[in-house]
């Protein structure tokens, strides 16, 4: 063999070890997510409410107007007791305007605020031990709808009253 005829192959292999390089980090970040994914979402509230300022910012105050509604519908609406409403979204004032749907439809509203979290994607409404067919009456009033879900214990605002945390319309 001759020197002046051997091509320099090293440009190839270190291109081919950082090829193989990107692949490595690109399988263990796809690892970490397929691990993270199991995430408790009542431990992410619970992080979240800790976090959370001590004094909620109120995105509007709850009126109460006096509507006319059918006598079931309002005798249902009656059978639910107090709500409470927190936008966890970025949509400003969309606790109010739930809020304002929700007493228009018959129900009482006793609390619209701002809420951090990350772990709710969805309109979602905490129900407690007996509460979820009443859940599910305040999720056919609430605009774009929500999903009922059991409180998590770790989740202690509005006690004992139906929750319903709003990302969208």
């Amino acid at each position: 063999m001759k020197a002046d005829r051997e091509t320099n192959r090293l440009p190839l292999r270190a291109g081919a070890m950082l090829l193989l390089a990107i692949a490595v980090v690109f399988i263990g970040l796809g690892l970490k997510s397929v691990m993270d994914s199991g995430d408790d979402p009542a431990a992410d509230l619970a992080n979240a409410e800790s976090s959370a300022p001590a004094s909620p910012t109120p995105s509007a105050p709850a009126t109460k107007t006096p509507t006319k509604q059918a006598p079931s519908t309002v005798a249902d609406a009656a059978d639910v007791g107090g709500i409470c409403v927190y936008n966890v979204g970025t949509i400003a004032g969309l606790a109010a305007k739930t809020s304002t749907a929700l007493t228009n439809a018959g129900f009482t509203v006793e609390a619209t605020e701002n809420y951090q979290t990350r772990s709710i994607s969805e309109n979602t409404i905490f129900y407690g031990a007996g509460q979820e067919a009443a859940a599910r009456k305040v999720a056919e009033s609430v605009p774009g709808g929500a999903a009922p879900s059991e409180r998590p214990a770790a989740f202690t605002k509005c006690p004992d009253k139906l929750v319903v945390l709003v990302t969208s319309e």
